[in-house]
């Protein structure tokens, strides 16, 4: 198994300009990770669109030896494009022409965070399905035409639970259409992670490593930096190892099911990134070493 990253990780020094697209590929370079995935493109230099920049940032890779192993975005199959299914799969389908040119193995969009307020009585996650599948079954179906597989990850709260997104990719139903298995996020649903591996793992076509520190919701509110997972616990992004994430049993769980592509770090911690990812990087190595 190799070790990735997500340009998410850099995204505070992005945000504020200290480091451009160009700077992270060069950076993640010297840290001696084996691939990059970009999380959208929407730093790109003035002039350029994503779709325009595509290209020039898979040759900036190249150079650098480093893979492009997934090219992430957003989406909702309920709200998005303002409700109307059939323009947010035709947005969808032209972001998967951006993870074509970048030369992608697989595609990571987002399935819906949930009916708009007071839309409808019944607003379970069963309700959704029907109309969510016809939407990823589209994408992804327009997506193996250019080589892409397209997933969907535990992300967002509303589709977050194993069991939600397995009856999802049940829905789907198309060998296309797997699951971007990231082992941090289920405890923003309060899931244990090793669990939610064990009934994913047949599912996995990409794998994230993320850490979090977790205070009871029965405690008093930690402050700045932490959230609220659904059931009101409070999470913040922690380094690579430094969490309460069983990040070896569920990795293992997933090696020992086949999986032996990328794992790659995506870290939304408070410290310096290039810190966090750096000591991350190192922790997720002896992990790795580490796995039967």
């Amino acid at each position: 198994m190799k070790i990735g990253i997500s340009s998410y990780s850099y995204n505070q020094l992005m945000s504020s300009g200290e480091m451009t697209l160009e700077d992270i590929i060069k950076q993640t370079a010297e840290f001696g990770f084996d691939a990059i995935e970009f999380s959208g493109l929407h730093y790109c230099p003035e002039g350029e669109t994503p779709a325009s920049y595509a290209p020039t940032v898979k040759s900036l890779c190249a150079d650098a030896g480093l893979p492009i192993a997934s090219y992430t975005i957003g989406a909702d199959f309920l709200r998005g494009s303002d409700g109307d299914l059939a323009k947010e799969i035709d947005r969808v389908k032209a972001e998967v022409d951006i993870a074509v040119a970048l030369g992608v193995p697989c595609m990571r969009h987002d399935a819906t965070r949930g009916f708009p307020e007071g839309t409808q009585v019944a607003q379970s996650f069963a309700d959704c399905l029907p109309r969510v599948s016809e939407g990823i079954r589209a994408v992804t179906e327009y997506a193996k035409t250019g080589g892409v597989k397209t997933t969907v990850e535990n992300h967002g709260f509303f589709c977050q639970d194993a069991d939600r997104v397995e009856s999802l990719i049940c829905a789907v139903d198309h060998e296309n259409f797997g699951v971007l298995f990231d082992v941090g996020n289920f405890l923003c649903a309060d899931e244990d992670p090793t669990i939610a591996a064990g009934k994913l793992a047949p599912y996995v076509f990409h794998l994230h490593a993320k850490d979090f520190h977790v205070i009871s919701g029965s405690s008093f509110a930690p402050g700045e930096g932490w959230f609220k997972s659904r059931a009101g616990n409070y999470l913040r992004g922690a380094i690579i190892g430094h969490g309460n994430v069983p990040i070896k049993q569920a990795i293992q769980v997933i090696k020992d099911s086949g999986y032996d592509g990328i794992c790659s770090i995506e870290f939304e911690g408070i410290e310096c990134p290039l810190k966090g990812i750096r000591i991350g990087r190192d922790n997720l190595q002896r992990i790795i070493e580490s796995l039967d």
